[in-house]
């Protein structure tokens, strides 16, 4: 999830597992591979009574769709955010890693941004910060119909409340209750990427 380097050669490396986020110290040396924000590895924890826990034996599991340069661009990109999004806590369950896992299975076949634009609806949901009731963000009046804007969050607001074309309200409300953003043209992905890049 995340990669801080020290001194030289050396690392401070955050990793997502099944329960919980890890923080180790990654030695280096010639026979270490390098370690690359977003892969998933197999590895050890060993202990160490006077520094941080190390990490050891690592072994690359890689994706096969790692190769497609912009897939990995988004995939990098969005794990980047969600360590921005988890930063701090220590135990977190099993969703986040779980998110992940399906997210790269869908990658294989599905566009990286509408891969990642539904992870990003699943995680707000699952945070109880969905707000599927359609509630404008600015007037706290019911969106009815029409054009649908989305702010930080997909926040949902009325597109005349903050002066911003929107999306059909069918497709929001698809992407808010199944998680599926087929209903929404390319042009209107980059717009929800863009939104989901300002932060989760």
């Amino acid at each position: 999830m995340n990669l801080k380097k020290r001194g030289n050669e050396d690392m401070i490396v955050t990793l997502l597992s099944t329960e919980s986020l890890l923080t180790l110290y990654r030695f280096y040396g010639a026979r270490h591979s390098a370690l690359q924000l977003g892969y998933k590895i197999d590895f050890i924890v060993e202990n160490n009574p006077f520094f941080m826990p190390r990490l050891r034996q690592v072994a690359h599991l890689s994706f096969e769709w790692l190769f497609s340069l912009e897939k990995a661009r988004v995939w990098q990109r969005f794990c980047q955010l969600l360590y921005a999004h988890l930063r701090g806590a220590e135990e977190c369950g099993g969703f986040y890693y779980d998110m992940l896992e399906n997210a790269a299975g869908k990658l294989k076949t599905q566009n990286p941004k509408r891969t990642m634009i539904e992870s990003a609806a699943a995680l707000l949901e699952h945070e109880g910060r969905l707000h599927s009731d359609m509630r404008c963000f600015i007037c706290r009046e019911e969106i009815k119909g029409g054009r649908v804007a989305l702010l930080r969050g997909c926040s949902p607001a009325h597109a005349a409340c903050v002066g911003a074309e929107g999306f059909d309200l069918r497709a929001v409300k698809r992407l808010f209750e199944a998680k599926e953003s087929l209903l929404f043209a390319d042009p209107e992905i980059k717009i929800l990427w863009k939104i989901v890049e300002s932060g989760l």
